[in-house]
């Protein structure tokens, strides 16, 4: 590795910013990244998510299906500069079936942007993942969406928030206006109005940002005296009875700041740029590190790998969040788990499915490694002495279903499909130890898991599966001896083996588990493999 200075690397590592965005589907999540990027310079002219099903679609939803169906299923990392600062964008799956995919995605953020729906408010999905991120203490900004749309009063949205997920939160803008009249913010920072003119670009390009006193009288014009009168009574509540603004607080995750705006308008999406990249930490200034991120020593862990990327070559990339020194082209490092040095070829960085050769990375920084099936989910990369990594979950499944070939000359494209998909951490594969090498198992936390998993085998292994789906509820690993054919002739559990020869036992409901854990008190029963950490034992080391 060339020469690096403390200088040059504490520089880089300060200017980095690599966050995730959370939400409910529907609340706008692939409308804001597009507008993000359009204000960071990666793109000029945004894609209206309305055609996406046309010609058009979102640049963050590469794969097919999600072209066609218009949600996000795949964790994209997106990659832009903004005035100094280096932006890593981690846009998670949109869809409720897949939160293990952004569970992983959000191991390798240091701050969150929660995005709720103006109308809405807090919906489930936004709930359940604000608590993973209060469980990692990640600082978490909140933009409040489709102002340019009818919806509950912003008072009531700040109180169901804080009520809800138990933070405090200080609007560091007010909307002016809602709906039909939305037309800007007040910007409690500068004490400015900031009023927007979209001038019918239909949010495919900038807006025009105009600074202008509250007191003003085009002010009182534009709006007229009674919302006027009720605009100005809203900040004076704020500034008297609202929360202080507290920069540790926000960086503890006690505190969330809070924007109004509209991603589909762009009103209000720089605003919101400017001041995140001023409040979120770099990937020093974080309050649990594992790593020192200056240190001159590189390492790095794999939390995603998704395969096909480009049909056309059949890749694999393996997704590396680096956690300290400086990556550098072909580089060796150390493969922790297999404790051997390997070579990084082929870094990329990306933009969605187009891709750029990186020669130099930082702590902070998210890059693609050509993976021959080196990797694993969890995998840790390291020169100097061993690093490991902690808090990326594996996830027990809750559907279950024996997948059938359609053409059996086929099924060496099939086991090559199911054993790159696991390995992505899409599906787990298992297979019956009775049986030998027929029909596999799959088990998935969600259905549409299972929808992909047929798409992808036969978009990307021309294999046709059919699904039969089994009347299973939970798996647990088993530790402890145990007599494996007695369990399987039970109809109400079934014994199966883990891609790691672990044996694993399968319970039909709630009294299935409950009678094995009364009447085998020396057999553990775990969510989990043995020995790997899952989100059940990571709550328990957190409060929220």
């Amino acid at each position: 590795m060339s020469d690096l200075s403390p200088k040059v690397l504490n520089r880089e590592v300060d200017r980095r910013r690599t966050f995730a965005i959370i939400s409910h589907p529907d609340a706008g999540k692939t409308t804001l990244t597009e507008k993000l990027l359009l204000y960071g310079g990666a793109i000029h002219l945004a894609g209206s998510v309305k055609s996406r099903r046309a010609a058009k679609h979102a640049i963050s939803d590469w794969m097919e299906l999600e072209q066609q169906r218009g949600i996000s299923i795949t964790s994209s990392v997106l990659q832009f500069p903004y005035k100094n600062y280096q932006v890593n964008l981690l846009d998670t799956p949109g869809h409720a079936d897949f939160s293990e995919d952004t569970y992983r995605t959000l191991a390798a953020a240091d701050s969150a942007v929660m995005l709720i729906d103006v109308a809405k408010g807090v919906e489930p999905q936004t709930e359940k993942l604000f608590k993973v991120c209060r469980m990692r203490k990640l600082p978490i900004f909140t933009f409040v969406n489709k102002m340019d749309r009818e919806g509950r009063n912003p008072l009531e949205l700040l109180e169901e928030v804080e009520n809800l997920l138990k933070i405090k939160s200080y609007p560091v803008n007010w909307p002016i206006g809602m709906g039909k009249t939305f037309r800007g913010v007040y910007d409690r920072t500068k004490g400015k109005v900031l009023l927007f003119d979209s001038e019918g670009t239909h949010g495919e390009a900038r807006v025009k940002v105009e600074e202008i006193d509250l007191d003003s009288q085009r002010l009182r014009d534009l709006l007229g005296p009674n919302r006027y009168a009720e605009v100005v009574e809203e900040i004076e509540l704020l500034e008297i009875a609202g929360d202080e603004f507290s920069l540790e607080q926000v960086r503890a995750g006690e505190l969330t700041p809070v924007f109004f705006g509209s991603a589909m308008t762009n009103f209000g999406v720089e605003p919101f740029l400017e001041h995140f990249v001023e409040l979120a930490p770099s990937p020093a200034e974080l309050s649990d590190l594992q790593v020192d991120p200056k240190s001159l020593d590189f390492s790095g862990f794999v939390f995603k790998i998704q395969a096909n990327m480009n049909p056309a070559h059949r890749d694999r990339l393996a997704f590396v969040r680096i956690m300290s020194g400086r990556f550098e082209k072909d580089m060796q490092a150390k493969l922790v788990r297999e404790k051997r040095n390997i070579k990084l070829a082929y870094p990329q960085s990306m933009m969605a499915n187009d891709r750029d050769t990186v020669m130099q990375a930082y702590a902070g920084d998210i890059i693609g490694l050509y993976d021959p099936g080196t990797f694993r989910i969890g995998d840790t990369i390291c020169t100097g002495g061993d690093v490991a990594f902690t808090g990326i979950p594996r996830f027990s499944p809750e559907h279950f279903a024996v997948v059938e070939i359609k053409d059996a000359l086929k099924r060496k494209q099939l086991t090559k499909g199911l054993d790159q998909l696991s390995e992505e951490g899409a599906i787990q594969v298992f297979r019956n130890p009775f049986l030998g090498d027929m029909d596999a198992v799959v088990g998935a936390v969600g259905m549409l898991q299972f929808e992909v998993l047929k798409f992808r085998l036969e978009n990307e292994y021309n294999v046709k599966i059919q699904l039969r789906n089994l009347p299973f509820q939970h798996a647990r690993w088993v530790e402890g001896e145990f007599d494996q054919a007695k369990f399987d002739r039970q109809d109400y559990t079934k014994v199966l083996i883990d891609r790691d020869g672990l044996p694993m036992l399968l319970f039909r409901n709630d009294w299935a588990l409950s009678y094995c854990r009364t009447n085998y008190p020396d057999l553990e029963f775990l969510p989990n493999p043995p020995g790997t950490p899952g989100l059940e034992e990571l709550h328990g080391k957190f409060e929220f």
